[in-house]
């Protein structure tokens, strides 16, 4: 769900209506449901969508304090995701309030990757998925090559405010296209080169976690073919939603790379701390 309200968010601001419902949580005053225009059930349906995962990450929450063998930490986890997926009900109301002001549909978006990476950190210890043991300086680099997908989501933000699909025809740009874009191909080349770097030093150790790299590594490919693709194109609606989509999908898949390498199996920390058990 949390990946699913990305591209259902992201409908919303590409297709120019974030102001298609202009009270909250009805869609206008006296009227709760949508009446008349497109906008207004685009702006309408994502707010369901966005109830739903409120209720999965609430649920989530409930399953974890439930769940007497849930560590505590896990609990806290869970409770934050709620929390920052509840905390977006509020916010996308004041973003509405506020015109779409860019600074807080920005703001939007980066609560959503938030919370989705704490909702992949639950799934993970929830499924008990962890990862081979790997040295230190390699977990080190994988922190510095998800910190410069961070910057890398952050810049593509930047680029998709400053595009024609800023959330309503309305909304003023608060960049220049080329120079948001131009500042997004090099976080592009930063990313990329220390993650060829990243998967060199797993390829010559024959590390399991070289399989996981090589399938993100097929998902940056594909979303550097599309953003090229869509740029050459003039930033098509279609296009564009699936990039932004994609971009969740990537840092899902990121967040899950480096997570395992951070959590080794049972076995081996028990061997590494000399316990046996």
């Amino acid at each position: 769900m949390l990946i699913v309200i990305v591209a259902s968010g992201a409908s919303v601001r590409l297709t120019g209506s974030g102001l298609g419902c202009l009270d909250w949580p009805g869609c206008s005053a006296g009227h709760p449901l949508p009446k008349v225009g497109y906008h207004a059930f685009i702006e309408f349906s994502n707010r369901i969508v966005s109830a739903l995962t409120i209720l999965a990450t609430l649920g989530a929450f409930i399953a974890a304090l439930l769940y007497p063998r849930a560590p505590r930490w896990v609990r806290w986890v869970a409770g934050l995701a709620f929390a920052g997926t509840f905390a977006q009900a509020p916010l996308g109301a004041v973003t509405v309030h506020y015109k779409l002001n860019p600074l807080l549909v920005g703001t939007h978006f980066l609560l959503t990757i938030v919370v989705l990476t704490l909702g992949v950190i639950v799934a993970l210890e929830a499924w008990q998925v962890r990862g081979e043991p790997v040295p230190l300086r390699i977990r080190q680099l994988s922190l510095l090559v998800g910190a410069s997908l961070a910057v890398l989501i952050v810049t593509g933000m930047l680029a998709t405010a400053a595009g024609p699909h800023s959330g309503s025809l309305d909304v003023p740009r608060i960049w220049k296209l080329h120079s948001a874009v131009w500042l997004h191909v090099r976080a592009t080349a930063v990313f990329g080169l220390g993650f060829l770097g990243l998967i060199a030093l797993l390829g010559l150790r024959s590390s399991r976690h070289f399989r996981t790299a090589l399938v993100l590594l097929g998902l940056f490919l594909v979303q550097m073919v599309l953003g090229e693709v869509q740029y050459r194109t003039h930033l098509p609606l279609g296009e564009v939603i699936v990039h932004v989509t994609l971009a969740a999908l990537i840092w899902a898949t990121a967040v899950v790379f480096i997570a395992t390498m951070w959590r080794p199996w049972r076995e081996a920390t028990a061997k590494r701390d000399g316990t046996g058990k």
